[in-house]
């Protein structure tokens, strides 16, 4: 499971906050206007989701330290990432990277696709 203690995640540099509530939204909108926001949604039950994700922190870097960076686990909080797609007007997908910058959504990726080099061209 994603929250275990595990030795590489905690070296990887990423500070994950878990996304559990609804209000969270409202708080990533706001911060997004100081910093971009990274929103991570993962399912816990697809092999795809878990490759994405460590790869995702393999490649996290001392150039992402301005990135605020969430946690969503959809299976979980399904109704939290139907609200992401609403809010920011991007199509559910699992796994799935949303950054926000000003309370806009300025670039997405999904499964494979999802590469944090990409996120710094972004910031």
């Amino acid at each position: 499971m994603f929250w275990k203690k595990d030795k590489r995640r905690e070296s990887c540099g990423m500070q994950w906050t878990p996304l559990t509530t609804m209000s969270q939204l409202e708080t990533i909108v706001e911060e997004s206007h100081k910093h971009p926001v990274l929103i991570y949604k993962h399912s816990t039950r697809c092999g795809i989701s878990s490759m994405a994700l460590g790869r995702l922190e393999r490649e996290w870097s001392h150039n992402h330290s301005s990135i605020k960076s969430y946690y969503l686990d959809l299976i979980a909080h399904r109704n939290i990432s139907n609200q992401v797609s609403a809010s920011f007007g991007v199509a559910h997908e699992s796994p799935q990277v949303i950054l926000i910058k000003k309370g806009k959504p300025v670039y997405h990726a999904s499964h494979l696709s999802i590469s944090a080099n990409d996120l710094i061209s972004d910031q």
